[in-house]
Order: C-alpha cells, then structure tokens, then sequence
C-alpha cells in the first residue's frame, strides 16, 4: 500500500477530500460547472482556502444552480461582496454570473457534461506520475479546452485552472502511481 499524493497530507480536510472526491468522475453538469467555479475563486489563493468555505460558497450561490445564478445582476454582486464567507473578489464574483450564462448556451446545445467529456473522448486519461514534481501546472489539453471556453465567453478558466478542474473532476487521474487512489479510480469509469 502507497502513500496518499503529498498535496494532500498536510490537513485532515485535505486528506478527506483527496480520498473521497479528488479525481472521482463527475459526469453531472451542474457539479461539473460547480467545481470550474470554484477552481476559478482559486485563482492566486491555494485550494485549502477554497476547500474551507466551500459550504459558504454553495450557500452564497444558490447550491451554484447555474440557471438561477445567470439572472443575477449588480445587487447580487453586492450582496456577496459583503459576505465574509467567501472570497469577496468583484471580478470572480462577476465572472460565476457571467459562467453561468455560458453554460446554459453550451448546456442547450450539447450538454456541458458531454462537451467537457468530448475531450477526453468520454473516459479519463490515466497517467502515470511518480512524483508530484512530474505533474505539470498545465497541458496542451488544458490549454485547448481553456482557449474553446474562453471563445465561448467563460472567465477565470486559464490553462492551470483548467487542468486542476480536469484533475479535480477526473477527467485526468493525476493520482501518483504511488497512491492507493490512482488504482481505486482507474476502475471509476462509465
């Protein structure tokens, strides 16, 4: 039996969502765009910040149901700037209304499971890192899909945000060949 990958050793609340969450497939579109959201509100801060308010954030946003979200306006963005709970960044706050607009066009026209997973043809990518200093902050993938976003009018979704949704998602299992988790969610597949 291997070792958990080191990111997450370093508090209980990581080590829990590395073991039940990180690199699981979701194929349901709203959690899918739920998490882009959030490694979006990552940006410059580090994951446990995010990971800490994560429940703030589910209230701030209506449980991030996109189709309420995208009605949202300026009182909205006031509104959660004032809330201590969550990361108060005007530009990020704005960027979720304007996300959630983008994924009810893309939502309408394929399904934003189907278009993220049309990616990676549906199925993970199963690498094979030995140590995290392998794992790159961001691929040619990532950069695709970050670029076919942007084109389509997302925000906050650069190639290292991209590529940690796809790990967080499963889209790619980056679990170190070393963890028992790389085994455990290889076999998670459609």
């Amino acid at each position: 039996m291997g070792e958990i990958c080191g990111w997450a050793e370093s508090e209980e609340i990581y080590v829990h969502y590395h073991d039940t969450d990180w690199g699981v497939p979701e194929y349901d579109s709203r959690a899918l765009w739920e998490k882009l959201i959030l490694d979006g509100f990552q940006a410059g801060l580090s994951w446990i910040t995010i990971l800490k308010k994560r429940e703030n954030f589910r209230e701030a946003f209506a449980g991030f149901e996109p189709n309420i979200i995208a009605g949202w306006g300026e009182d909205d963005i006031e509104r959660l700037l004032q809330n201590p709970g969550i990361i108060r960044h005007r530009g990020k706050i704005a960027a979720t209304i304007t996300n959630a607009r983008v994924w009810q066009s893309i939502e309408q026209e394929q399904g934003f499971d189907r278009y993220l997973w049309d990616f990676v043809g549906g199925a993970p990518i199963q690498n094979s890192w030995r140590t995290l200093n392998e794992v790159p902050p961001f691929t040619e993938l990532s950069t695709k899909v970050s670029k076919d976003l942007k084109k389509r009018g997302f925000k906050f979704c650069g190639p290292t945000i991209v590529n940690a949704f796809m790990e967080a998602v499963g889209m790619v299992n980056d679990h170190l060949v070393s963890c028992p988790r790389h085994e455990e969610v290889k076999t998670l597949v459609r």
